[in-house]
């Protein structure tokens, strides 16, 4: 098992920033490539980005190219998910997620936080 607290989400205006934290407990942490994933009002939850266990490889969601970086420590079990140049269409509960495997789909994470609010205004 593991267990998985989100944290870092907000109010912020069009433009700026915010750092989400997820923060593991339970099994390795190192094993596991992580994800995060967000899931506005009425809509499915998304991909947004995902890092393997040792960071050298990550992914992300074609719109937050350029605006947002996944990153790891795995010596503190947390992975990070830096937001620059957040924009109103960003507005969702965002959520971390463990894998055995790198992966952009859902069905792939056993395990899942209980989700961060992120609104933005414009």
């Amino acid at each position: 098992q593991v267990q998985l607290v989100e944290s870092g989400g907000g109010l912020v205006q069009a433009g700026g920033s915010l750092r989400l934290s997820c923060a593991a407990s339970g099994r390795t942490f190192s094993g596991y490539s992580m994800g995060w994933f967000r899931q506005a009002p009425g809509k499915e939850r998304d991909f947004v980005a995902a890092i393997s266990w040792s960071g050298g490889s990550t992914a992300y969601l074609n719109s937050v190219k350029g605006r947002f970086t996944i990153s790891r420590d795995n010596a503190k079990n947390t992975v990070y998910l830096q937001m620059n140049s957040l924009k109103p269409e960003d507005t969702a509960v965002y959520y971390c997620a463990a894998a055995e495997r790198l992966t952009s789909y859902s069905s792939g994470y056993a395990y899942w936080g209980q989700g961060t609010q992120v609104t933005v205004s414009s």
